[in-house]
């Protein structure tokens, strides 16, 4: 394998670690607050919708077996969201009016939130540190980067006998083009809604994780792709992935940039006056 195909093979692997652990953080987040109200349904919906485009456009393009695989992860991850969101709002609802309101799908809002997000949000002004949310980050990428070294050193062991790889595959199928497309504006737009609702719940309930490792996997998935080769045929068989990759990445530090500004807002107010 050459330089080029190993950089591509190291960057996919770190992608891939960081997209198996994508949803954990929030999916954590969710089950410890007994409330999804951090998230946006509007943004979980239009992820899932995204995803299932991903698939079938992965499927139609014969892209790799582990990418096929991953999109299938994603959209059960996706409906996990989606099921811990209503789950306990139904629970809620039946445990008593004061924990829920009852008018729209995005229940908490800056003015009116629930006993459970209020306790959080005294929990995190009283524990946010930029320097140590910094560190968990940091913590967190090693982790993933390492995952990612560790898969590629592992698949690199098991495929020797399998001979070199092929070159790129340059074809293009308009089908698998048409989705990736459409998956690549439904990834764009999903962030839309969560950032509207992060300014009514000044992003309480949402795990920056999420965001952290959406961002590293996008970047590093665009890497690998430009590492395994930058002609014209495969960056354009490609481009709707890679669009969807870097303008995604953009919305996502925008949402990380909300989490800091709130965070630092609501820990500047409980300082004591000098």
């Amino acid at each position: 394998m050459t330089a080029h195909g190993d950089l591509s093979s190291i960057l996919g692997w770190v992608s891939i670690a960081c997209w198996v652990v994508v949803y954990s953080p929030q999916i954590i987040e969710n089950f410890r607050l007994k409330s999804g109200e951090g998230l946006s349904v509007a943004f979980v919906s239009i992820w899932l919708l995204g995803d299932l485009c991903n698939l079938g456009g992965a499927v139609m393009a014969g892209l790799l077996p582990t990418v096929i695989i991953l999109a299938v992860y994603y959209t059960l991850c996706d409906v996990i969201l989606l099921v811990q969101i209503y789950y306990y709002r139904w629970t809620s609802k039946r445990e008593g009016p004061s924990m829920v309101s009852d008018v729209a799908p995005d229940i908490t809002t800056v003015g009116e939130e629930t006993p459970l997000l209020s306790d959080s949000r005294e929990s995190s002004r009283e524990e946010f540190s930029v320097r140590r949310e910094f560190v968990k980050f940091g913590g967190a990428l090693l982790f993933v980067f390492a995952a990612g070294v560790l898969g590629w050193w592992i698949s690199g062991y098991i495929g020797k006998a399998e001979g070199s790889p092929n070159s790129p595959d340059d074809h293009l199928e308009w089908r698998s083009q048409v989705l990736g497309w459409i998956s690549a504006a439904l990834y764009i737009g999903a962030r839309i809604p969560q950032i509207f609702k992060n300014f009514k719940t000044r992003c309480e309930g949402l795990s920056p994780f999420l965001f952290v490792f959406s961002i590293t996997g996008n970047t590093t998935y665009a890497l690998s792709i430009c590492a395994a080769s930058m002609a014209p045929k495969y960056l354009l068989k490609n481009a709707s992935w890679l669009a969807g990759s870097v303008l995604t990445i953009f919305l996502d530090v925008f949402v990380l940039c909300q989490f800091f500004y709130y965070r630092s807002v609501e820990r500047g107010n409980t300082q004591p006056l000098s």
